[in-house]
């Protein structure tokens, strides 16, 4: 029986159903579905800087942590760099984000998050006003022209996915890291 069958004709035929169904449930575990390509699923995290929305790649993220109640000041080094943590026998640089992108200080609240980059060379805590959680895309929602932000991130956007009214940059945790700025934290 083709793939393209309606099920609800096979309603009075359970092994025929059960068939088609396993047919259709292996063509799209294959990346297939019966009425043709389906769209691919972008997923990333979602937090806010500021007042505005961005969206990391889930892959460029290790996880999302609570501010450390204690980090140590790091002598000579720019404000951003607000210390070093001990997270779980690891040391975590903690940069305010938000101060070193030259948009002021984040405002440390109950919702205020950090998040830790899955970098292998850089270890790095990002620290943001608030964490939105999973954010899931389709293909057709990506432009690759991401507009002007107010926290002076635009270097390190690769793109934005546009839903209704609601844009979400695609902010690049890797560039960051791997950028001169982040890379020179020494106060000169």
């Amino acid at each position: 029986m083709s793939s393209s069958a309606d099920l609800a004709a096979l309603v009075e035929q359970p092994f025929e159903l059960l068939q088609e169904m396993e047919l259709r449930s292996r063509a799209a575990h294959a990346g297939q579905s019966s009425a043709g390509a389906m769209p691919s699923e972008w997923v990333g995290i979602g937090f806010r800087i500021g007042d505005e929305q961005f969206v990391a790649s889930r892959e460029q993220v290790r996880e999302v942590l609570m501010l450390p109640e204690t980090m140590t000041r790091v002598p000579g080094a720019n404000r951003w760099l607000l210390g070093i943590a001990n997270l779980r026998g690891h040391l975590l640089p903690l940069v305010d984000l938000k101060l070193m992108l030259g948009s002021g200080r984040t405002t440390l609240r109950r919702s205020t998050r950090v998040i830790s980059v899955n970098h292998r060379e850089v270890p790095a805590g990002l620290v943001v006003d608030e964490v939105l959680g999973f954010r899931r895309f389709t293909d057709h929602e990506y432009a690759n022209e991401a507009q002007e932000t107010i926290v002076r991130c635009d270097r390190f956007l690769a793109g934005v996915y546009q839903r209704g009214d609601e844009s979400w940059p695609v902010f690049n945790l890797f560039d960051l890291v791997e950028s001169n700025v982040f890379l020179q934290a020494s106060a000169e």
